[in-house]
């Protein structure tokens, strides 16, 4: 990995990335593929390092779902087996002659009391049966409430449904060259008042050092009044630019990285939302153009947008950098 010595004088340099300078410290890129951080903690428990809620919050919709049922069956195998340990016999209505069987009625009673049905087939008899019972009821109760909460909070927490392109390219821009990035809505909302903030973090080399220096990139638009068709982000490569005379190879080398922060407004949900993506310079394409992803329908009444196209480009050359 090559580390510049030298950067743009020109180029403005931002403190307020929020990530630090000492580069040695630093292990990969700074933010991850999808936005989130680059950031494992240590130092404390496990318990303390996450945020449970949080958690089942993001995670995917098909683990959210593994995880309610894998609980709802292990909690009724548990009070099933309490029930069994206690005594079959003290559970009234009980057919079963097998042990198979006494477990099988065992845990279905349990179910009956956790969600609360209480069908009637099967009732508790004794101090002990009944107090586990009554136990059983309310953690039932707790648990969907807490589920119901957790359903609630995943459907209604607002979310940006934006999409980018998996590479930023290095495109021809007027007379020179620019860095562009598409990004595209890709649900049935409706965003407006969107605002991007594009920063280039690099690893230079001072006084026998690595450190981590940020710079703003200026934006042809940072703000579009409405997001409903693909946005373009371009960063202009002029002479104040930082990446300015930056050839092909130095993007094939050189150790950096384009973060962007994308916020705007949600009509649905009454709130701003916010979006986060990171081009590793191994993942800007040098002398391409992205290709149209919208068009207009046969009848003429609809533009049509092609979010499958949104990786779409092709190779094109550049004008020379001197």
């Amino acid at each position: 990995m090559v580390f510049l010595k030298k950067i743009n004088s020109k180029a403005k340099i931002t403190s307020d990335s929020g990530f630090g300078t000492n580069a040695s410290s630093y292990g990969g890129r700074f933010l991850n593929k999808n936005g989130k951080a680059n950031i494992q903690k240590t130092g404390i428990s496990f318990m303390d390092s996450i945020s449970w809620f949080h958690t089942m919050l993001n995670i995917p919709r098909w683990k959210f779902m593994v995880i309610v049922i894998f609980f709802y069956f292990f909690s009724n195998l548990i009070f099933a087996s309490i029930y069994c340990a206690i005594g079959v016999e003290h559970l009234k209505g009980m057919i079963g002659f097998t042990t198979a069987e006494k477990f099988g009625q065992a845990f279905f009673f349990s179910i009956q009391t956790f969600t609360t049905v209480g069908y009637g087939h099967i009732s508790p008899s004794g101090f002990l049966t009944s107090f586990v019972a009554a136990i059983e009821a309310l953690f039932g109760l707790l648990s969907f409430a807490i589920a119901t909460g957790l359903f609630y909070g995943r459907f209604s927490k607002p979310q940006a449904h934006i999409k980018f392109a998996h590479n930023a390219l290095i495109a021809p821009y007027l007379d020179g060259t620019a860095l562009t990035i598409r990004l595209s809505p890709f649900k049935n909302t409706n965003l407006s008042e969107a605002e991007a903030k594009v920063t280039l973090g690099l690893v230079i080399e001072e006084n026998g050092k690595h450190v981590n220096k940020f710079y703003a990139l200026d934006l042809e638009l940072s703000k579009v009044n409405s997001l409903t068709l693909s946005w373009t982000i371009v960063h202009p490569i002029t002479e104040n630019s930082p990446l300015y005379k930056f050839t092909k190879e130095h993007f094939a080398t050189v150790n950096g990285e384009i973060i962007v922060f994308l916020k705007a407004y949600d009509d649905m949900y009454s709130s701003q939302v916010v979006k986060r993506a990171s081009y590793t310079f191994n993942e800007i394409i040098f002398g391409a153009k992205y290709l149209p992803m919208f068009s207009r329908s046969s009848n003429d009444d609809k533009t049509l947008l092609h979010l499958d196209k949104i990786n779409a480009f092709e190779e094109v050359p550049l004008k020379s950098l001197d």
